[in-house]
């Protein structure tokens, strides 16, 4: 009996064992597994779609009651996934929409072929073709960072599939950069530490437990290629928006963290001056992740903007962030 209960804590004990090293070998395992079940139990569901020969991944959420069909699309930014809007697709559908948010080309669980093209262009017509492949006509469009850029390239060259425009800490004008292109692929910790000194600031930065960070680096090493050819097609240029975003006719929302160290708060002034019906709301005490970071006022504003009838007048406003 001894012997058997002995062999029973080591099967144990090596579990145990296998299960942290796993974890710390991938630490993302647990935060996506946390993640989903978040998810889950918002009533989020996890959908795929051929989208021009590719299997892309979405999540979708259904509004409360049943009222007209309200679509939203939401486009994430660079290296990150569509689980990254988390904190605010449940209040979006509990506001009356149908919430689509996806997995760009290369991004989350869509594919990652090594032959994609993960420009912008080309991650302009997953989100154009992924509206025509769900049948989805005049969207509430929204775009954080890159993925604004996306939104608003998506807005100016199909006015006529997109209701209104939310853009959260967005790319797409120019601006000086102040760190170098591999900022978004660290090789070690000074380089991690350098990347969210950017996109979070230090006295609000979440607290990453020391044991997940080796994996973390790990993570953004193996994704490298996809987001330095993302990340290319923005240094180059050509798809700048500072002389097309006046050309923008929707009702657009700006949001910006007034503490942005990647995209500087005076970008999202510049591109409010630059889009005469524009609405702009600033989160002080908020970074780059203002759309996770500052949920509450952020979803607010959203709402507000989304169900104005007509649509809100040319405003400039401030809110504070949740401590």
């Amino acid at each position: 009996m001894r012997r058997g209960i002995t062999t029973a804590l080591l099967v144990v004990a090596a579990l145990v064992a296998a299960s942290c090293a796993y974890v710390y070998w991938n630490p993302f395992w647990l935060v996506d597994r946390s993640v989903n079940l978040y998810l889950r139990g918002k009533g989020i569901q996890h959908h795929y779609v051929m989208v021009n020969g590719y299997r892309i991944h979405y999540l979708e959420a259904k509004p409360a009651g049943n009222g007209p069909e309200k679509p939203v699309l939401l486009v994430h930014g660079l290296g990150a996934r569509a689980s990254d809007w988390a904190k605010m697709i449940p209040d979006l559908a509990q506001g009356g929409y149908h919430v689509y948010a996806l997995d760009l080309l290369g991004y989350g669980d869509s594919p990652k072929p090594e032959d994609g093209d993960f420009s912008l262009d080309g991650e302009e017509r997953i989100a154009t073709d992924f509206l025509r492949e769900l049948k989805l006509q005049k969207v509430d469009l929204g775009g954080w960072s890159m993925g604004g850029w996306v939104a608003m390239k998506l807005a100016l060259d199909h006015p006529e599939m997109v209701r209104r425009l939310m853009v959260y800490d967005s790319a797409g004008l120019y601006f000086v950069l102040d760190f170098p292109p591999s900022l978004f692929s660290p090789h070690d910790r000074a380089g991690f530490d350098a990347l969210m000194d950017k996109i979070q600031p230090f006295q609000w930065r979440t607290k990453i437990p020391e044991v997940m960070i080796p994996g973390m680096i790990r993570r953004f090493q193996k994704n490298q290629f996809i987001v330095q050819q993302s990340f290319g097609s923005m240094l180059h240029g050509r798809e700048l928006l500072d002389f097309r975003v006046g050309g923008l006719k929707m009702p657009v929302l700006i949001v910006w963290g007034t503490e942005d160290r990647l995209i500087p708060l005076d970008v999202g002034l510049r591109m409010h001056d630059l889009v005469p019906q524009s609405v702009f709301l600033g989160v002080r005490k908020c970074g780059h992740l203002t759309a996770a970071e500052c949920a509450p006022p952020v979803v607010d504003q959203t709402l507000k903007f989304l169900n104005a009838e007509p649509p809100l007048s040319r405003s400039t406003s401030y809110v504070d962030g949740p401590e």
